[in-house]
């Protein structure tokens, strides 16, 4: 019988986008760069969603240059992977400071069988991006709502994403998304427009929490937690 990690490992395995990006822009997909990162998320789906059991999604921006870029896996460092879900990752190293916050609240929550046995962790896109050229030829991050062009290019395979994901027996009850403001703004635009979930409740980014409110850390755990153990 077909499992959610099957269904999982099959969608990255075959993600792509043909279309035509904007310049300066370019396309960070994770399963297509490091041949290793196909390993490594069959290893972690293969091991907390080999059932059928239904979860909630959490959604993030997009891939970044130093968290699911590097491992294909949301949120998860090649540290956080060793420590929590005994993967062991010999090829590269990495280190992220979402992936700090994220861990220690799956921590918080009752551990990693346990969390993901509720929750699937992914992006609004969910493939990344990346800009040179436009400050100053240096490479870094780029998010999709980043201009009005990259939006409208990626839009038809953001919603595509997202429906396709949530046909492996995901709940639409409820959707979080991480980023209240600009993240927020657009998944609810998307939403009201698509009616793909019935409610989207936003949280704060876990890179924002670890630059800016690190000291209130332990406060906005328990924020994530009161509003993912809430009934909806």
């Amino acid at each position: 019988m077909k499992t959610i990690a099957d269904s999982i490992i099959s969608f990255n395995k075959t993600l792509s986008f043909k279309g035509e990006l904007p310049p300066g822009i370019t396309l960070l997909n994770p399963f297509r760069n490091n041949p290793a990162i196909m390993k490594i998320t069959e290893e972690f789906y293969g091991k907390f969603y080999s059932d059928n059991n239904p979860r909630r999604m959490i959604l993030g921006i997009n891939p970044g240059r130093h968290g699911a870029g590097v491992t294909g896996i949301p949120f998860s460092d090649t540290k956080r992977l060793k420590e929590f879900c005994g993967i062991n990752i010999t090829e590269f190293s990495s280190h992220e400071l979402s992936s700090v916050f994220i861990y220690d609240m799956i921590m918080a929550y009752g551990g990693v069988k346990k969390f993901y046995k509720k929750f699937y962790i992914n992006s609004i896109c969910p493939l990344g991006f990346t800009s040179s050229g436009i400050s100053g030829g240096r490479e870094k991050n780029y998010n999709y709502y980043d201009s009005p062009a990259l939006y409208k290019a990626m839009y038809p395979f953001i919603v595509k994403s997202i429906r396709q994901q949530l046909a492996f027996g995901f709940s639409n009850e409820v959707c979080y998304c991480m980023g209240m403001g600009t993240n927020y703004k657009f998944l609810k635009a998307i939403n009201e427009k698509e009616k793909i979930f019935k409610t989207i409740i936003p949280l704060e980014h876990p890179r924002f929490i670890m630059q800016y409110r690190l000291k209130k850390k332990d406060e906005y755990i328990k924020k994530y937690l009161d509003a993912l153990r809430a009934k909806v």
